[in-house]
């Protein structure tokens, strides 16, 4: 983990937000998202959380531009303004505020790590591919901070789907962007990358700034690594705020359909839930000799 940069990083960070309001989302003629209000702060981390079909993604999608909004307004805020119409940025302008990590890239062929993080420098650029000064310790710093330096010069189809998701990581950090968006990241990595990566995520919020905002399907992952929770039942935030007001059993139980218990972990003091299906109590199984 990178350590050097770290308060030049948070100063040259710090402040950069990206809200929206009155925000519905269409497919077609149909409505999925619904009049949605959400923050992404600057040095903090917002976990969007629901079942499948609640509108989580599509609505992270619209706040990154790759979904069109029927209506409502989308901001950013930073240090020098109190507020940009985040529509009106021409795509270059958006790409220099806000990065976002989608879910399943693809395995790119032919490239090393390296040419891969580089592709975070295109909005940097410019047209006619003008120079990038400084561009080259930005992509070093990016390897750093998500700790694949050491395979900058290896090919990317050598890599197991954990560094691999940390490379597409360290692309987006070289946008050098404040706020930073992320699809179900933890998807399809075994339990060592799930919580390196939410460890990471916790450290660009805490050590440089960065406003995070992360689609979740684990509500304990959630629960660990957000300053605040939005739930999202049928299109609509259903609740938003700590992990501690959002994670309650009897909201968890009417938006997911399931009997949903809550507690506190006594070894790290973090909430930690489990959905009870018919089979979980231990006293009612019948036992096999019976």
């Amino acid at each position: 983990m990178m350590t050097g940069d770290r308060t030049g990083s948070r100063s040259r960070l710090r402040g950069h937000g990206l809200s929206a309001a009155g925000m519905t989302v269409a497919y077609e003629r149909t409505d999925v998202v619904h009049d949605a209000a959400i923050a992404i702060r600057p040095a903090e981390v917002t976990a969007l959380v629901g079942p499948n079909g609640s509108g989580k993604s599509t609505l992270l999608r619209t706040l990154a531009r790759l979904q069109h909004a029927r209506s409502g307004t989308l901001t950013l805020e930073g240090e020098q303004d109190g507020g940009t119409d985040g529509f009106a940025l021409d795509s270059r302008q958006f790409a220099r505020r806000v990065a976002l990590l989608t879910q399943g890239r693809p395995t790119p062929s032919g490239l090393n790590v390296r040419d891969v993080v580089e592709f975070g420098r295109h909005p940097h650029r410019g047209r006619w591919g003008r120079p990038d000064p400084g561009g080259a310790a930005v992509v070093d710093r990016a390897l750093g901070l998500t700790g694949v330096a050491h395979l900058a010069a290896r090919g990317v189809e050598q890599l197991s789907g954990g560094q691999l998701q940390r490379v597409w990581l360290a692309s987006c950090l070289a946008q050098e962007t404040g706020v930073l968006l992320l699809d179900e990241p933890t998807t399809y990595l075994d339990l060592r990358y799930q919580v390196e990566l939410l460890d990471l995520i916790r450290d660009l919020a805490d050590d440089h700034a960065i406003a995070v905002g992360v689609v979740l399907h684990d509500l304990d992952q959630a629960a660990a690594v957000a300053d605040r929770v939005a739930l999202l039942a049928q299109g609509r935030i259903a609740a938003d705020g700590t992990p501690e007001d959002v994670l309650a059993p009897d909201l968890l139980s009417e938006v997911y359909g399931i009997r949903i218990d809550v507690e506190t972990d006594p070894s790290t003091g973090r909430l930690r839930t489990r959905a009870v299906g018919r089979h979980h109590t231990r006293s009612e199984r019948p036992h096999p000799s019976r």
